[in-house]
């Protein structure tokens, strides 16, 4: 069996990954409580933004940590079309999760079929994206770690969802936002533990991309977006603000109109 270090750049990968599941899980809830507070297009166009946050969260998360993944024994190399399938699937499922919460009318209901849905995504965004290492042996899997990441997952998604419905001050959405984070960041490493390998040493050249040619680029560009899109929402007026001052510049006008109208004298 080869030797697995989860952390071969000691505390950086872990405490980035969740800071970027943090961050995701942070932006997810704040806007879908904007979300929730609107209707039409711009409910629509919020939800989007909350699924696209949460997702790419939860993948950057998954693949920060796995640059500092390694087995002694082996190079490793990642599939490019598995790896992007993966980030395809937490951003479809999240987006099933939050558009059920964002739309639906029976809550529980929608809260229990949305956080299963959305963490068996999750929990298959994780495994597809192990499924996506290239390495020189093969790779097993404890059931028993398997399944409780699997339950974490759906837990997770879950609390997810129920804050994004009942929490909407910004002290509860950071302190949720932590929570969060610490709770997929669980799952993730939970399903790391599960993980065996047999290595099977060989001169053979791996198929795929390193990390450093292909996840550290990708993760760099998703973390950056997760950032910048922080910084908008942060930036961007909530809908009562906007709305209060439009009645405002309403009646401003309106004086202006009569005074013009008025006679001189």
């Amino acid at each position: 069996m080869g030797h697995l270090d989860h952390a071969t750049f000691g505390w950086l990968t872990p405490v980035l990954s969740y800071a970027m599941a943090a961050v995701g899980a942070a932006l997810g809830l704040r806007c879908t409580v904007r979300a929730l507070g609107t209707s039409g297009r711009s409910r629509r166009n919020w939800l989007l933004t909350a699924a696209s946050a949460l997702g790419t969260g939860i993948w950057t998360m998954h693949f920060v940590a796995m640059l500092g993944f390694g087995v002694t024994g082996t190079d490793i190399r990642y599939d490019v079309p598995l790896t992007l399938l993966s980030l395809l699937i937490a951003m479809l499922v999240v987006e099933a999760g939050v558009f059920a919460v964002g739309y639906g009318r029976d809550r529980p209901r929608t809260l229990f079929a949305g956080g299963l849905t959305t963490g068996l995504g999750v929990a298959s965004m994780h495994y597809l994206g192990m499924a996506a290492l290239r390495l020189h042996g093969t790779v097993t899997y404890d059931p028993v770690l398997v399944t409780a990441s699997v339950v974490i997952a759906v837990v997770a998604a879950t609390a997810a969802l129920w804050a994004a419905l009942h929490i909407t001050s910004p002290g509860a959405v950071a302190v949720a936002s932590l929570v969060m984070g610490a709770a997929v960041s669980s799952m993730h490493y939970t399903g790391m533990l599960a993980i065996g390998v047999r290595v099977a040493p060989s001169g053979a050249e791996l198929p795929g991309a390193t990390v450093m040619q292909f996840i550290f680029p990708l993760a760099v560009g998703l973390g950056s977006y997760l950032f910048l899109t922080s910084a908008f929402v942060a930036l961007s007026p909530p809908a009562r603000d906007r709305t209060a001052g439009a009645p405002a510049t309403a009646s401003g006008g309106a004086s202006a109109q009569r005074a013009a109208r008025a006679p001189a004298g």
